[in-house]
């Protein structure tokens, strides 16, 4: 094998709260994750001439080591001598810097796609075991499908299937600083927790309405009043027909979940007209856990 395309898919948070800050100054978190259809494209390729070599549809990325497609890159062939180059072509659809793992899932389609074409015979939690050393969202987009990550982020625990249905993304015309959001955000006894164990139970009955309803993300006490049009998006998506909507892990993207695609294609198109989103895409939940 010389080549292999893969999709690098999303993810969403249902759920999404912060438990408390760590003496090494991370954030305890308690998340369910869940693997979208949005995705981006990576046609990656052996080359004879050693190195890494990224190029991309979006001028302002970057294609150096400060991309995490490239970092993943460098970690195996680092680890496994490997003395053959590589080329990524990398076509950007899921919003950059927007909370739903972008970067992220581009550099867990890179170490499955090495791992694949230089038969490097790394099973999927190996391959995770080394995603966490690039990001805490790595190993979930390797492992994708519905689950509870704990820790930083990377204890995970695959949970019952999402309720199949129509996903409406929106993201505003911002971006938004993780960093910005965890520094500002404050945990005391005014804060709103979701009910995580209660999602669970949720997902177990397959109840969309009751999964929707106790949609939370404890992010959203900061970033919503220091960007109020992420509210605005909300509201529209809800007034057209949302079953819920919320902004997806440090946003500025917020998410609706929709019963029909006809509700959910509408929705899109009064968002469009409403000006307040830059990029919206109607999706779907993904269920199915192979790579």
């Amino acid at each position: 094998m010389d080549q292999i395309s893969l999709k690098a898919l999303a993810k969403i948070n249902l759920g999404l709260d912060v438990v408390r800050r760590r003496e090494d100054g991370y954030h305890e978190v308690r998340m369910i994750m869940q693997t979208i259809h949005l995705y981006d494209q990576l046609l990656i390729k052996k080359e004879k001439e050693p190195g890494i070599r990224i190029s991309s549809n979006l001028s302002f990325l970057p294609v150096n080591e400060n991309n995490l497609v490239y970092k993943a890159g460098k970690l195996l062939m680092d680890e496994f001598q490997i003395e053959e180059g590589v080329s990524v072509e990398l076509t950007k659809r899921i919003p950059v810097a927007a909370g739903m793992a972008g970067g992220s899932t581009d550099a867990a389609a890179m170490l499955y796609g090495l791992n694949e074409i230089f038969q490097l015979g790394l099973s999927r939690k190996q391959l995770m075991e080394r995603g966490v050393l690039i990001g805490a969202d790595v190993p979930y987009c390797l492992m994708r499908g519905t689950a509870l990550a704990e820790g930083i982020g990377e204890k995970l625990k695959s949970l019952p299937p999402m309720v199949k249905c129509p996903v409406l993304i929106a993201k505003p015309n911002i971006s938004v600083s993780t960093k910005f959001v965890y520094q500002n955000l404050v945990l005391d006894e005014n804060t709103v927790h979701p009910d995580i164990d209660g999602m669970v139970e949720n997902l177990k009955a397959q109840d969309l309405h009751a999964i929707a309803a106790g949609m939370g993300n404890v992010l959203e006490s900061v970033t919503i009043p220091h960007y109020p049009v992420i509210e605005q998006i909300k509201d529209q998506m809800k007034a057209s027909g949302a079953i819920n909507a919320m902004m997806s892990g440090s946003g500025p993207t917020v998410f609706g979940l929709f019963e029909d695609e006809e509700t959910a294609k509408k929705a899109m198109e009064d968002m469009k007209a409403s000006g307040l989103a830059k990029q919206i895409y109607v999706t779907s939940i993904y269920n199915n856990r192979r790579k």
